[in-house]
This record gives structure tokens, sequence and C-alpha cells, in this order.
């Protein structure tokens, strides 16, 4: 995708999650290090456009939860920074690679509806 594909995919999500929350007051957008983290700051300012209001921000290193991580070594890559109580709260993860398997079995975790968390993946 080039980026003028890119934005006009991130505002048909960010268009989405508002629809489908009624609004932004319980979403947090949390993005995966590294390359997800670009991704969740471009949906967080295009939520603040939309909706003018600020969007909670973090950041997630997933390093240790990896489906291949016997494969190779496990090298935390950045700071997990989550400076706000997700209990309750509708969480967005945002993540540039979808489909390599690498933390497809974190996300499944992560989706399971015991915690009201609803992952939505975009090709």
């Amino acid at each position: 995708m080039d980026g003028d594909e890119v934005r006009r995919a991130l505002v048909r999500i960010a268009h989405e999650i508002v629809e489908r929350n009624r609004g932004l007051q319980d979403v947090v957008v949390i993005g995966l290090q590294t390359g997800g983290v670009w991704l969740a700051e471009r949906l967080v300012a295009i939520l603040r456009e939309i909706e003018g209001t600020a969007v909670p921000f973090g950041t997630i290193d997933v390093a240790f939860y990896r489906d291949d991580i016997g494969l190779r070594p496990v090298l935390p890559e950045e700071v997990t920074d989550l400076p706000f109580d997700i209990t309750g709260r509708t969480v967005v993860l945002v993540d540039d690679v979808l489909f390599t398997g690498g933390r497809s079995g974190l996300r499944s975790r992560l989706s399971r509806p015991a915690g009201g968390l609803a992952l939505c993946s975009w090709p």
C-alpha cells in the first residue's frame, strides 16, 4: 500500500471504530512494537480529527508472547507503555503484521470474549 492507500484505510477504520462504539468514551488504542506504533499514532490522530477528542494511546512490546518464541532469540525491542487502565475499555490493538503467524497466538488469546475485548484485523 502506498501512503494515500494507508491513510484511506485508516480513515475507514477510524469511522468504523467510532460507529461501533457510539463514540470514543471507552476506547483506547495500543500499538504493538514496533511497526504497529506508527499506524496506531496515525489512527489516534484521525480519531481526534473525527471526534474532536483525544483517545488514550499506549504501546506494547510483545516479544515474549510470540508463537515462534522457540525458533529465534527473544529480544525485547521497545518499552511497553500503558499509562491507563484497560479494565472495562474497548482496546483497539494495532499491528503492521497480520499474516506471518508470530503474533497470531497473542491475538487469539486477546480476542477471547471474556474480557470484552473485540479484536479485528483488516488486511
